[in-house]
């Protein structure tokens, strides 16, 4: 069946220009979470609560992200990408602008979810784009490349979040959010091409949508990669829910170092994500995958075995978290790319399920680190050594059940890099 994308002649330039856009789109959530980490103190003092507690605006964001991804993937499907996309946008801006004037705690939260729903738009819309321009053997590596645009926010966003909340206070660090976005949103309307012609045919009805989203979430490739992108997310999300607790709390470092030490970490992301994009030239995006599952389960068992037996110390507690997020910069364009793969007409409505299946593992993972994380760090460790094993299974168990034979033979067989060994020796 013919793909349902519209200009997707366009010129090499263009896409380049496109592909940086889509990644300011999707790097919103990381803007989003990261940004007011540093005021997690001031705010739990304006509201007169334990800052675990504040805690729950990120949970909030995260459950607004799930249930948001799975709005947007039929609507984007029916009306094309850029509609639903304005739509988005303008509500995360006036949402954002709400949470600056939030009065407690609670309504902080409940704006928080609403801005997720306005903001989430950018990241199913960015990956369903990816989609429809590139062919399927592409899709990683420039997943790839809108991960190394997404890392860049972690590593600026806290320092940013630190010098407004220095110089004036946290209710500034939304209006900026806002700003962000206004300007994205501009770009959006003025550059950003239709991609995929509106399909009339596409239902709203719940019943119809749920029944749409089942098709494709019990397709074994989907069920399996994006169970494998759910863990990995849910430990990257772990990860950043307890950042200010292990670091400022636990090992005492001060709010601006924490700006330092937590953008030392995204660097990892970043790196990881890049040298996938070499490793992608040599190796299939499955054998990546299947590699990087393996020593990211035995690198956090390792890490939460050490800190069961000694006192966990700094110097190994943060390049362990660095290397963790350092595979998961391989792990996460590649299971997102073997997701998505199988999709032509629906990939509006797979980008936004897989999406959601990701901020639902992540959603939990943040709430189990917040409630349990109180005087240690083994609850985060824990979490994301379950997570790692748990990811790894699914994609041990593909690779015995499907990934074997001629269907794996077949991939590596067609890998350009292996084409080109075959020129060279003939």
């Amino acid at each position: 069946m013919r793909k349902r994308t519209v200009q997707t002649d366009i010129s090499k330039r263009r896409k380049n220009i496109i592909i940086l856009l889509l990644g300011t789109l999707i790097a919103i959530g990381p803007f989003s979470i990261d940004t007011y980490l540093p005021a997690f103190k001031q705010i739990a003092g304006d509201f007169n609560v334990d800052t675990s507690a504040v805690g729950l605006t990120l949970t909030t964001y995260f459950i607004g992200i799930g249930l948001g991804q799975l709005a947007y993937g039929p609507l984007m499907d029916k009306y094309g990408r850029r509609k639903p996309l304005i739509v988005g946008l303008a509500l995360y801006i006036f949402m954002s602008i709400l949470c600056g004037i939030a009065w407690n705690l609670w309504s902080l939260a409940f704006f928080r979810f609403f801005m997720a729903l306005g903001g989430c738009a950018g990241m199913v819309a960015s990956k369903a784009v990816v989609r429809d321009y590139f062919e399927k053997d592409q899709v990683a590596d420039v997943l790839s490349t809108l991960m190394l645009i997404m890392g860049v926010a972690p590593i600026i966003a806290p320092t940013v979040g630190g010098f407004i909340i220095t110089a004036f206070h946290w209710e500034v660090v939304f209006f900026c959010l806002a700003a962000f976005a206004g300007l994205m949103l501009l770009n959006v309307i003025y550059v950003l091409p239709e991609s995929a012609e509106p399909n009339s045919s596409t239902s709203l009805r719940p019943t119809k949508v749920a029944r749409e989203y089942w098709s494709i979430y019990k397709n074994k490739d989907f069920f399996l990669f994006s169970t494998t992108r759910g863990f990995a997310i849910g430990a990257l999300l772990a990860y950043v829910a307890s950042a200010p607790f292990v670091f400022i709390e636990f090992f005492g470092m001060s709010e601006d170092m924490f700006g330092y030490i937590f953008g030392g970490n995204a660097a990892g992301l970043i790196l990881g994500s890049q040298l996938n994009r070499l490793f992608l030239k040599r190796f299939t995006t499955f054998q990546i995958t299947f590699t990087v599952a393996i020593i990211m389960a035995f690198l956090t068992g390792s890490i939460t075995i050490y800190s069961l037996l000694v006192q966990p110390q700094f110097w190994v507690i943060y390049p362990g978290l660095f290397t963790m997020l350092f595979f998961i910069g391989f792990q996460n364009p590649n299971v997102t790319a073997l997701s998505l793969q199988p999709f032509n007409l629906q990939a509006g409505s797979a980008s936004a399920l897989v999406g959601a299946v990701s901020m639902i593992f992540g959603s939990i993972a943040s709430t189990l680190v917040a409630q349990l994380l109180v005087d240690g760090i083994m609850p985060l460790l824990a979490i994301v050594t379950f997570c790692s094993i748990a990811g790894c299974i699914a994609v041990v168990y593909y690779k015995i059940e499907y990934g074997h034979g001629y269907a794996f033979a077949k991939a590596y067989y067609h890998h350009p890099h292996r084409i080109k060994q075959r020129k060279e020796a003939a």
